[in-house]
């Protein structure tokens, strides 16, 4: 099997699944790549220090992390195999001095929207890894510990939103204009991302235009710095597979080789 990429990608509110130009932006993802015989994914919704491990149980209840939706996103499910190999080897990549823990916990939005859409089949084994800081230095060197997990055929993810100022927000229509800070801010990173200037994304909140509107707290954002981690090589500028706005936030998402 060849070696696996690692993506950050968009993950939007449950009505993703209803929007069909983003639903087939994300199955164009995943169409485009191998299959992969596991997935990690670290979502915007799940902060946690020391870091922590999903529920590896074959079919684990979701986490319906999100209020005032329609009734049939509570009623619906993704139901994975068994990822207690995955777990493990998660476990033994991270220093022998840090304590990694176990939890109950199932995959929240952040996780099993996209890949329901992404492998609707369920059929691939997953686990979601809490984000234990925002330091993007420090999740940049979890991303490197986890970048032997490509070889593997783990495809390795990051889920976020490229800006996520929902309090901001005056149209609220999902081909709403972006905001000036949304689309000032998105503009910024897709540059630094070309240029692989990753010294300028860690210094995102003193260098990035928009801020703070773009990202009022930041776990949407700090993902990335795990799938930056996770290149084969700091010097490779990510591609871009995905831009445009939902909402007037930028849903960026991007391939790391």
């Amino acid at each position: 099997m060849s070696k696996m990429p690692a993506l950050y990608i968009g993950h939007g509110a449950p009505m993703l699944l209803d929007d069909p130009l983003w639903s087939s932006q994300l199955r164009g993802i995943s169409d485009g790549l191998e299959k992969p015989r596991a997935i990690l994914i670290v979502s915007a919704h799940w902060e946690s220090a020391p870091i922590t491990l999903s529920n590896p149980a074959a079919k684990s209840p979701l986490v319906y992390d999100f209020s005032g939706f329609d009734r049939k996103f509570y009623e619906m499910t993704y139901e994975s195999p068994d990822a207690t190999e995955l777990s493990g080897l998660v476990a033994s990549m991270m220093p022998d001095n840090e304590a990694i823990h176990q939890s109950q916990r199932g995959l929240d939005h952040g996780a099993w929207v996209p890949l329901k859409v992404m492998y609707p089949d369920a059929d691939i084994p997953v686990i979601q890894m809490s984000m234990p800081t925002s330091d993007p230095k420090k999740l940049l060197e979890i991303g490197k510990r986890l970048q032997p997990l490509r070889e593997l055929g783990v495809l390795v993810i990051g889920s976020g939103f490229m800006t996520h100022g929902l309090q901001y927000l005056r149209d609220w229509s999902v081909d709403a204009v972006a905001p000036q800070w949304s689309s000032d801010f998105d503009s910024w990173a897709a540059s630094a991302l070309e240029k692989a200037d990753i010294d300028s994304l860690s210094n995102y909140r003193e260098l990035a235009p928009g801020m703070p509107y773009a990202h009022p707290t930041v776990e949407h954002f700090t993902p990335l710095f795990i799938t930056l981690g996770a290149a084969t090589s700091a010097d490779l500028a990510p591609q871009t597979l995905i831009d445009g706005y939902f909402m007037g936030l930028s849903k960026r998402s991007l391939l790391v080789a």
